[in-house]
């Protein structure tokens, strides 16, 4: 991708942080915007010194300086959400405010500057709800999500293609299976990790174990956004929508078993919930979840890492 002037939008969170790293490896000058609500300076405390950087602390929710921001970018990388699908279940108004609202906001401002942009929108897998067809491809429909994790993300990506329609601007639509690698915070492999350090002997298992889903490695994640992100420059496409994950995928008890085997720990007793509605770990819990990553590849771009080696690489990474 061409240098350019960039803003990303939870730059200081998980994925954020590692594409706002590769952005600047790549000569580009960016902004990062983040809330620290679930961002954290620590991931991007190496940047800082950069003088390509630019750091706002600011809440989408209620943005104070997001109309410079924009006006001075010509791409934004919109990373910002609040990632945890559980708590749907009992704070469903976050994922509205954190989600919804903060896209809304975003793209206000993005109207505001009066120039089209392009916007590079991090949605989910979970739009697509219990799919009859797996590998679900990005065709596929009617999208009913299950949860409000992924109500809030399909509202998210209407919103975007809407916008870019009426105001001429190009939207790049990723729908993300499981990110996994340095700096998560959330999510199964960590669960496992804090529990495992909390009491060896035992670990609990949200569910019936079987749920089996892709997971990819961040570095991946990123390597797909910013290929596609060039090709979508190139081709000057008004919108386009791609699944980004590996080709495969792996079970809940295998990633029990990785986690236990790199934290050396023996005769776990594993204890399983049962879950709810048919085995799921919480309400809102797609059981299998495998995208078709056909049209990704087809742009000539592939994925390094396939589902256990993204999450054996994570482990790694989170038990240092």
């Amino acid at each position: 991708m061409e240098s350019c002037r960039a803003l990303v939008t939870g730059g200081a969170g998980f994925i954020g942080s590692h594409l706002a790293e590769k952005l600047l490896e790549e000569g580009n000058r960016i902004i990062i915007v983040d809330n620290l609500s679930s961002g954290r300076t620590q991931n991007i405390e190496p940047l800082m010194d950069n003088p390509s950087l630019t750091f706002l602390k600011e809440d989408l929710k209620k943005p104070v300086h997001m109309d410079s921001a924009v006006k001075e970018s010509d791409i934004i990388f919109h990373f910002a959400a609040n990632p945890d699908v559980r708590i749907g279940d009992t704070e469903p108004r976050t994922h509205y405010e954190e989600n919804v609202l903060a896209t809304f906001n975003l793209l206000e401002a993005i109207r505001k500057a009066g120039k089209p942009k392009t916007i590079v929108f991090a949605s989910t897998s979970t739009v697509y709800g219990e799919a009859t067809e797996i590998p679900t491809p990005e065709h596929y429909g009617p999208l009913v999500p299950i949860s409000t994790y992924g109500a809030s993300k399909l509202s998210c990506e209407a919103l975007i293609m809407s916008y870019a329609h009426t105001f001429s601007h190009e939207a790049l639509i990723l729908r993300l299976a499981n990110i996994v690698g340095p700096r998560s915070t959330h999510g199964v492999i960590a669960d496992f990790v804090r529990k495992l350090r909390a009491n060896p002997s035992e670990l609990e298992i949200l569910g019936d174990g079987t749920q089996e889903k892709s997971y990819m490695h961040v570095e991946d994640c990123v390597g797909a956004t910013l290929h596609l992100t060039a090709r979508l420059l190139s081709n000057s496409r008004r919108i386009e929508v791609y699944n980004i994950g590996s080709e495969d995928a792996i079970s809940v008890v295998k990633i029990a078993e990785i986690v236990a085997q790199a934290m050396d720990t023996r005769n776990v007793k594993y204890t399983f919930t049962g879950g709810i509605d048919g085995g799921r770990g919480w309400r809102g819990d797609v059981r299998k979840m495998r995208l078709s990553v056909d049209k990704l590849i087809r742009t000539g771009w592939k994925p390094k890492y396939g589902s256990e080696q993204a999450v054996r690489l994570s482990v790694q990474a989170l038990v240092k």
